[in-house]
């Protein structure tokens, strides 16, 4: 009786390791001893449940131990701590919280802009709204009128690490689980190796650092992002549009992605055949999803113009130009209409801030290098923002035009890489910390097929490494450099990279899959000098009158290596897409003609 169960069990086990062999991932290799053996140490940490072991039991031990990974984080310093008199991050967003829950809706977006006036979407307005309330249950110190600027209590910073960590795990998490899995059912990836790649999408340092660490709520809009393109994977393409236009009213950052996701939409109201019923009912639901989103802070000004509260009591700055001159010059200031329109442009007035110039601080895209070699300060802010539009435009066009011509979900994720690098190279004011956009879409790609052989796991780490060595003057001046080291040398170490190991391009090279010779030299080049680069800021000072020496290296390294990273997914996204294929069967279709009439 006992020779069957083994037999089952044996069987059982057989199926895992074919399951794993057909997929396109080398996750297991084999000694001289024919024993399996994990092929990077990611592997080895769920290498005991590749054999039917429930996602119920994994799942919520990775979220164990990625969210110990985050709350560490904060352990350290923020944003401006102890660095008046407008410290930093930590206090823009706990400022947010005082000023949403303290003053009538009309005024959030005109008090005191000299401090941290609000300058996110009315999402974001929300959220500190919400935080605030529960946070001056708890004390009323910490988010106080005026009283409470540059308040630095240990608990306030134990609540507000909080408030990311459960806005992360509400948002963002769920997001990431539900498309990893979406990615892996839509090319039969077995789920032991979906549950790797889970594993490595949370672990990524530079979102962790940024939110946590430096302290932000990006999370949240990048979980409306991953929500939407769960939603695109699934074939609901209004539930996309709703969550999009949410992750859009949360953070403008998101407009990143919005030319692949719009394009995507248009491509699939027009093929196979033209469908205006899908067009306008995407069309429709964006435009409601928009108007739902804003209502509250329209209606909310309407009222308070109501009951006579002005918008602007005291306000030391004055209206922008553009502003007043945008409102309809016959409609009357008492009028209702009025101060709804004024809510709405002051409201985007601050959401896109053209005023402050094509970058704030040096941050490693084209104008920044370009800045190095040749100064554009000569140059007039309108110039310089219809120029960054035009060089903007072309750099997104390439992924629209595919995306639109071949609107297939899987090649979505391709097409938001490639948007968001076009925008974070050339776009106008670019903060360091939006690198985590175009990363975002090609860390997710681990989870999909091939995702952990060595070419993409290859490209996605050395993008990550390099977009977090890129965030280590903004971390340094955080102090930041232990979680920095700790976070990014770990993820070198559970994805087999440098400088941790160099097995992945040094080592013997996989018979299908393995890395190209000009792959693993850039790549080595790269590293090799971010290496160098860490020795020379730690050990060598700047020479006298360049103050910024290392920076501007920083900048100028990121720069090239984030042009290639740019490249290689608009390189991936046409090759995925099959429009070269069409291209040599035209031409062998011409050559084919051509011979037969010369015959």
């Amino acid at each position: 009786m006992s020779s069957p169960r083994k037999s089952r069990k044996k069987k059982k086990e057989d199926a895992s390791h074919t399951a794993s062999a057909a997929s396109n991932n080398v996750l297991v290799t084999n000694n001289k001893s024919s024993a399996a053996h994990p092929a990077f140490p990611l592997v080895s940490v769920l290498w005991p449940a590749r054999r039917s072991t429930s996602q119920w039991v994994t799942i919520p031990l990775i979220l164990i131990v990625v969210g110990l990974f985050r709350w560490t984080a904060g352990f350290w310093g923020y944003s401006g701590f102890n660095v008046p008199p407008l410290f930093g991050d930590f206090e823009a967003q706990r400022h947010w919280m005082e000023v949403t829950i303290h003053l009538p809706i009309s005024q959030w977006y005109f008090y005191d802009l000299e401090y941290w006036g609000l300058d996110y979407p009315p999402l974001t307005a929300y959220h500190s709204w919400l935080l605030g309330n529960i946070g001056s249950f708890i004390n009323p110190k910490w988010f106080a009128l005026t009283s409470s600027r540059g308040f630095e209590d240990q608990l306030l910073k134990v609540y507000m690490r909080a408030t990311v960590l459960v806005s992360e795990y509400l948002t963002y998490i769920p997001a990431v689980i539900i498309l990893n899995r979406a990615l892996a059912s839509h090319r039969g990836v077995p789920k032991w190796e979906s549950t790797i790649a889970l594993l490595a999408i949370l672990m990524q340092p530079s979102t962790i650092l940024i939110d946590y660490a430096h302290f932000q709520y990006n999370t949240v809009m990048l979980g409306f992002v991953l929500a939407s393109l769960a939603s695109i994977m699934a074939g609901r393409h209004l539930w996309a549009c709703v969550l999009f236009v949410a992750s859009l009213c949360f953070k403008q950052m998101a407009l990143y992605y919005t030319p692949a996701v719009a394009a995507y939409l248009m491509g699939i109201s027009l093929a196979p055949r033209p469908s205006m019923s899908r067009f306008m009912a995407i069309a429709a639901v964006t435009l409601l999803s928009f108007a739902v989103f804003f209502a509250p802070l329209v209606l909310g000004s309407l009222y308070d113009a109501h009951r006579g509260i002005s918008p602007t009591p005291g306000l030391k700055t004055p209206l922008p130009p553009l502003l007043v001159s945008s409102l309809p010059s016959s409609l009357s200031r008492d009028s209702f209409l009025y101060s709804a329109l004024l809510q709405l442009t002051q409201s985007i007035h601050r959401i896109f801030p053209f005023a402050r110039g094509i970058f704030e601080d040096k941050v490693a895209n084209f104008w920044c290098a370009l800045h190095t070699f040749h100064k554009l300060t000569p140059y007039s802010k309108p110039m310089i923002q219809q120029i960054s539009l035009l060089i903007t435009l072309a750099s997104i066009l390439p992924a629209s035009m595919l995306i639109s011509s071949f609107p297939r979900r899987e090649l979505v994720p391709w097409a938001m890489a490639s948007s968001a690098w076009g925008f974070f190279m050339c776009s106008f004011q670019v903060h360091e910390k939006s690198v985590l956009l175009p990363l975002l879409p090609m860390t997710i790609m681990l989870g999909a097929d091939g995702g952990l052989g060595s070419e993409i796991r290859a490209w996605v780490g050395w993008a990550n490494m390099l977009g977090v060595w890129t965030l280590f003057p903004l971390l340094k001046r955080d102090e930041l450099r232990v979680p920095y080291a700790v976070l990014s040398l770990l993820w070198a170490y559970l994805l087999s990279l440098p400088p941790t190991s160099w097995s992945l391009y040094l080592g013997p090279q996989p018979r299908n899959g393995g890395l190209r010779p000009a792959t693993r030299v850039l790549h080595l080049a790269f590293y090799v000098v971010m290496i160098a680069w860490h020795g020379l800021e730690a050990f060598v000072k700047t020479p006298e009158g360049k103050p910024d020496l290392w920076v501007v290296l920083n900048v100028l390294v990121g720069a090239a290596g984030f042009g290639i990273c740019y490249l290689w997914c608009t390189w991936q996204l046409i090759l995925k897409s099959g429009i070269l294929d069409e291209h040599f069967r035209f031409r062998a279709r011409v050559e084919a003609d051509k011979t037969k009439k010369k015959q």
